[in-house]
């Protein structure tokens, strides 16, 4: 998720068991950097690129790659075939990972640690928006120990961006990925952050963490603005889920930059949500 403004970011993977995603604010996309720079191999960009992903901008960092400003694939992620199709609403709308949450009906639980009292309300609030839509898939709000943990970090701009948050694909068992990290530094939601905000942005993270990717991912420009890019289709193939439409979704809660605002689900989302859960 990116917020169109003086920053940047990226989110999603197909092949994967975990994957780590970021949501940063920006307007403006990857720029191409040298492999000399990047300390990756030749041959890991290859299996990159291989998987769908572009090695524009792909970088080593701790974990494994980051590629598409804010996809972190594991070295699992590059080694383990996928089974299962990607699900997508038309070109530019709703789509999942390989892995999704299993062993329906389930309810995850959720916790917050090391991050103001702010970030829990909103915490809390994102559940409520998933639950209200009733699906196999609910969320409980616990107080240490959740099989989500909501996490701080304190980290500025960099190189001309900011990471708002970060969190992860479901395990290749079922298992929806275990951790959300939210940035607490002032640069990323200012002194007093706005509690709608910083619910849909956890909203958005939620959503990768039980197999999202982004709406526009096949082409991040339609949200952040710049050149097109196309996040990579993979090799697993597409199925559109009936009854949605085949145009760019403008109020997507999964698309890759963020307005600023309260992005909620919209009725394309709802569909998409009731389809997987």
């Amino acid at each position: 998720m990116k917020k169109k403004l003086l920053f940047r970011t990226g989110v999603a993977t197909v092949l994967l068991a975990t994957a780590l995603f970021a949501c940063k604010k920006g307007n403006q996309t990857a720029e191409v950097q040298a492999v000399s720079s990047t300390g990756i191999s030749a041959s890991t960009l290859k299996s990159i690129s291989e998987l769908g992903f572009s090695t524009t901008d792909a970088r080593k960092v701790n974990g494994g790659y980051l590629v598409e400003g804010d996809i972190l694939l594991t070295d699992e992620n590059l080694t383990t075939p996928s089974t299962s199709p990607n699900l997508r609403i038309a070109e530019e709308e709703q789509y999942r990972t390989t892995n999704v949450v299993k062993n329906l009906p389930r309810t995850v639980t959720v916790s917050v640690s090391n991050v103001p009292t702010v970030y829990a309300t909103a915490t809390q609030q994102a559940i409520a928006r998933y639950n209200a839509l009733n699906l196999t898939l609910k969320f409980q709000y616990v107080s240490s120990g959740g099989q989500i943990q909501v996490v701080g970090f304190n980290e500025g701009p960099s190189g001309g961006y900011i990471t708002l948050g970060s969190s992860g694909f479901p395990t290749s068992s079922g298992n929806p990925y275990s951790q959300i990290q939210m940035n607490t530094n002032s640069a990323a939601y200012g002194s007093n952050p706005n509690v709608g905000y910083l619910t849909s942005v956890l909203q958005h993270e939620m959503g990768h963490c039980i197999g999202f990717r982004h709406t526009d991912y096949f082409n991040r420009a339609y949200s952040c603005g710049g050149t097109a890019t196309n996040e990579g289709a993979s090799n697993v193939g597409a199925v559109r889920i009936p009854g949605t439409p085949s145009t760019a979704d403008a109020a997507s809660f999964m698309l890759a930059c963020s307005n600023g605002g309260d992005r909620t689900f919209n009725a394309n989302d709802k569909i998409a949500l009731n389809y997987l859960y």
